[in-house]
């Protein structure tokens, strides 16, 4: 009798670029991955994976992996490469890089990566040590909620806020720019759950996404007047007597000036500004503040011109109405704020030079085709961790950049992107299953364990082993930091002693995969309904005085010439687009659109929008338009339509609906250009421009136009 194969299982978390960060099960037989699900006993993702994961072992295998070091052989940009060695990957990294360094400095080098994947171990700032041990440019990371943590800090502090599992005590849940059922899935069962019981749920966002289709009331500003909205809805609970008054009295901080400063917003100047009809801001007005109301803010809501400035204005409508007193109310961020994890251990921020210069990523097009005049110029780029050609502005000027023949570029990818595509070097990566990682979350108050499950395939390393290997080539192997594996790295980042580790050990992860932060029990868990935030005042700061603009940790790099000394206004208010038919009214002569570019239901980011299914799943890249503005262009349901502006153009498929209004247009972002119907995607059109604070991006602050495609 055939003995059956036998079965091991690992804990795994989900690396990507997410707020739920599934806990999952990898199943592994003779060695082979054959299935990752859910972890059901996980109380937040309850043993479910959204539908860029539910295939994730066979992601693993995909035919079209990277599986060895390559070397560029043909032309920048033509995808022909030969393959080569680690050892002779390695060496040729060192030479060239040596050879840089001895005719330009380091600081001709240049890291850049994001979030492609989120572990502690393996993610975001992974390959800083060796970066800033190198002497190379700063790569500041402010792709996504620096602005929005940049306000959020400002007002309430470095707090988690609401615990998202707390939703279901909430009556009045506001969900304000997040579209949860496509981009936050597993906070979705604990609203339902709440709209079981009665709770009414309400989504603010400027088109009609699926998980507004979903609520009881859906409210639709235009684009980029959500701070305009805010502080009409803080004029109404002033002018109808709804402010908590014993509560903002003891706990908050400006007021006075505040409540001054919302006298402008009067409620025909509102509804002038953001379309949202006056009656509808007063009844919002009412209802939040007389029902135990919650809100989750999305981070699409700083991605304008004014966008920090609409946080501070969301931030204090929670205040005002006394939520804090109340278990599931207040304010959901990014709970990643109380996670206990030694970012200076991670990044080594000590071994930056003084002096160092730093260049953000959103605006690598500049930095690669001398927008910046950069002294010395950067002659050495290595992107882990991100695909820029698909996910940041200006695009076009990151492939004119990235064309150079003089820039010698490093990857280090699973697959060969449109970003790889123009590296001389690509260096195969691992996925989840084939390292260990510790995940936190900026979504939920778990860290999750992803233990290593099968061995990489072909001649994958993981990140952290990339730059152990670069390190030992550059003699940094001195340094216990670049010699620890990944599993020690996992446990050297934490900070065990604190409290909210309550006293478990790595050992509690072997067990059990996950830990809830000592924080309180979504049950009970009240941090300010006496105030007590973590602010200078201990009180949610509606107004603070003499501050300047900064990035938040754990974004921020520790280095003097990041603090901009650009003054904060010291109290909210309302922004205007830069891009907009009001503002910019010479520009919408020519391009009098706005678009808006969320992410997909079906990619990741641009994970998974190389595979097919997945892209049949998610559809080809399209574009949604009002029935009004597609009759003008004579435009009808599936035509092929153009979308530019002058900085780019992309191509898509016309859904003509009214789930967008007049002016506006929607294509979501994350397909390869290289697989779109034209050499562009929705980031061409997009400006590299920051935000008001955290230098955020703007993707939401753009004019276009649309014609149709003969």
């Amino acid at each position: 009798m055939n003995e059956q194969p036998k079965r091991e299982t690992f804990f795994g978390g989900c690396p990507h670029d997410c707020p739920d960060t599934c806990a999952m099960i990898y199943e592994v037989e003779d060695g082979k991955l054959v299935e990752v699900r859910g972890n059901k006993e996980h109380p937040m993702t309850r043993g479910g994976l959204c539908v860029k994961l539910k295939d994730y072992h066979d992601h693993h295998y995909n035919p079209d992996r990277l599986l060895h070091p390559l070397r560029r052989v043909g032309p920048k940009g033509s995808r022909q490469f030969e393959r080569i060695s680690w050892d002779d990957a390695i060496a040729e990294i060192a030479t060239r890089w040596k050879d840089i360094i001895a005719k330009h400095g380091s600081q001709a080098i240049m890291p850049y990566s994001y979030l492609g994947n989120e572990g502690l171990v393996q993610g975001l700032t992974c390959g800083d040590a060796f970066f800033n041990r190198l002497g190379t440019t700063v790569n500041e990371k402010t792709f996504c909620a620096s602005g929005s943590s940049t306000a959020w800090l400002l007002t309430v502090g470095p707090t988690g806020g609401v615990d998202p599992e707390s939703f279901t005590h909430s009556k009045y849940i506001v969900i304000w720019a997040c579209n949860s059922i496509s981009t936050n899935l597993h906070h979705w069962p604990f609203v339902l759950e709440a709209q079981k019981k009665g709770a009414k749920v309400v989504v603010i966002d400027s088109y009609r996404s699926r998980t507004a289709k979903a609520a009881d009331w859906h409210i639709a500003p235009k684009p980029g007047t959500d701070a305009a909205l805010a502080m009409g809805i803080i004029a109404a609970l002033i002018r109808g007597g709804y402010v908590d008054d014993a509560w903002v009295n003891a706990h908050t901080v400006g007021f006075p000036e505040l409540a001054k400063r919302a006298l402008d917003f009067t409620p025909d100047y509102v509804e002038a500004v953001t379309g949202v009809p006056a009656q509808d801001v007063a009844q919002f007005a009412r209802e939040f503040a007389t029902v135990q109301p919650s809100i989750r803010m999305g981070v699409a809501l700083e991605r304008h011109a004014g966008g920090g400035q609409t946080i501070r204005a969301v931030c204090a409508i929670p205040a005002l109405a006394g939520s804090w007193r109340h278990v599931g109310g207040g304010l959901l961020q990014m709970p990643l704020w109380e996670f206990p994890v030694d970012w200076a251990k991670v990044s080594r921020p000590d071994y930056i030079r003084p002096g160092t210069r730093v260049v953000n990523n959103l605006q690598l097009g500049r930095a690669l085709t001398g927008g910046m005049q950069l002294d010395p110029p950067v002659m050495g780029l290595f992107v882990y961790n991100t695909n820029p050609v698909s996910q940041a502005p200006e695009t076009n000027r990151i492939v004119e950049g990235l064309s150079r023949e003089d820039l010698f570029f490093v990857a280090a990818e699973h697959f060969i992107t449109d970003t790889a595509a123009y590296a001389d070097i690509i260096l195969p990566a691992t996925m989840a299953g084939e390292h260990d990682d510790m995940m936190f979350s900026w979504g939920h108050f778990y860290l999750t364990l992803n233990e290593k499950a099968i061995e990489p395939r072909g001649e994958a390393n993981s990140n952290a082993e990339i730059f152990r290997l670069l390190s030992k080539a550059f003699g940094f192997d001195d340094d216990p930091r670049f010699t620890m594996s990944d599993m020690e790295l996992a446990a050297h980042y934490i900070q065990w002693d604190a409290p909210q580790m309550g006293g478990i050990d790595m050992e509690y992860f072997r067990k059990h995969g996950y830990f809830h932060l000592a924080v309180g029990t979504p049950d009970d868990r009240l941090p300010h309904a006496n105030g007590n935030f973590p602010t200078p005042s201990g009180k949610v700061e509606f107004m603070v005085e003499d501050a300047k603009n900064f990035v938040a940790p754990p974004f921020r790099m520790m280095y003097e010439e990041n603090q901009s000394g650009e003054d904060v206004d010291p109290l909210p208010g309302y922004m205007p687009p830069r891009e907009s038919a009001e503002t910019n009214p010479n520009l919408a002569e020519h391009y009098p659109l706005n678009i808006i570019s969320p992410k997909s239901h079906g990619f990741l980011n641009s994970c998974y929008a190389n595979e097919e299914h997945k892209i049949k799943g998610q559809g080809e890249q399209f574009v949604l338009i009002s029935p009004k503005d597609a009759e003008s262009r004579s435009i009808r349901e599936g035509d092929p339509v153009r979308v530019f502006n002058g900085r780019g153009d992309f191509e898509g498929l016309a859904r003509v609906t009214d789930d967008v209004g007049e002016g506006v247009i929607v294509a979501t972002l994350g397909y390869w250009r290289s697989l779109n119907r034209s050499d562009g995607s929705v980031n061409s059109i997009s400006s590299d421009e920051f935000c008001s604070l955290g230098r955020a991006p703007t993707f939401s602050d753009n004019l276009v136009q649309v014609m149709r495609v003969n």
